[in-house]
């Protein structure tokens, strides 16, 4: 386990084993339909085919009529992973066994709908467990060095914003000044880029995701899900999504999507109720 790993389990110990899932074999699965793979970092609904794109430590799938099928990227380990557009991905993370490549990864980019990746910038230097794209700035949580990073020009070039233990963080789509982070007894609030936080309020909460028409959800160590709609200030639970322990969220429009311990689920009701992908 490095050390970014590390932090984290030390952070929140209740996801100690969920996070133990980025440095090595994990014992959870896909759906009950789609492929064994182990743990998700990341999901989004590309705007170019309308599928759901699951990262995971073993590569990245999509979600079709035989359920999830490998897209990409066999056997990587992909972190933070994010659609920025129609067939346009972000992600970092660690190679494939076998691969030629720096570890970690730093920023990497695919334009073909995840089928080849290339790398970006601080390759073999960072590794981002979390990346958002907000009104043309990305957004990436620097887990090797606890810190969250901002890039104006698609992640070419990076201003270092505020150190943090994080487990996750989520950004206004509408207003890039506004940034959330789950830490310790909470979620920290920035309304400055990240560039200052203030203290944690509300429940100690797992993942985020700001959705499309401003409501902010969240997952908690069980994997209930959490709703705000005044930029993280309150928080109301609205549901609990299946599988207990949590390991990404991201919302779109009309739909939330959740991957916990026993696999990737939608929700067309706001968190409310759930249903397999696959």
């Amino acid at each position: 386990m490095n050390r970014s790993h590390r932090r984290y389990a030390a952070l929140v110990p209740a996801v100690a084993l969920t996070l133990a899932g980025c440095a090595g074999p994990d014992a959870s699965t896909g759906v009950a339909s789609g492929p064994v793979f182990a743990h998700v970092h990341g999901l989004g609904v590309d705007p170019a085919d309308g599928a759901v794109y699951v990262a995971s430590h073993d590569g990245l799938f999509r979600s079709g009529p035989d359920g999830l099928t490998p897209a990409g990227a066999a056997g990587r380990d992909l972190m933070g992973f994010t659609i920025a557009g129609p067939g346009t991905y972000l992600s970092s993370g660690h190679p494939a066994p076998g691969d030629d490549l720096p570890n970690p990864l730093g920023l990497v980019e695919s334009r073909d709908g995840g089928e080849t990746w290339a790398p970006v910038s601080l390759t073999g230097e960072v590794d981002f467990h979390a990346l958002e794209v907000a009104s043309g700035t990305v957004f990436g949580y620097d887990a090797t060095n606890g810190l969250i990073r901002a890039s104006v020009d698609g992640g070419r070039s990076w201003e270092d914003r505020s150190t943090l233990e994080a487990l996750d963080i989520a950004v206004d789509p509408a207003d890039p000044a506004r940034v959330l982070a789950t830490v310790q007894g909470g979620v920290a609030g920035s309304t400055d880029g990240a560039r200052s936080f203030g203290p944690p309020t509300g429940p100690q909460l797992a993942y985020l995701s700001w959705g499309p028409d401003g409501t902010v959800y969240g997952l908690d160590l069980d994997s209930a899900v959490f709703t705000s709609s005044d930029a993280g200030i309150t928080w109301q639970q609205v549901g609990t999504g299946p599988g207990g322990r949590p390991q990404a969220v991201t919302a779109v429009d009309g739909a939330l999507l959740a991957a916990t311990a026993t696999g990737v689920y939608r929700s067309d009701d706001g968190g409310v109720t759930f249903a397999d992908i696959g």
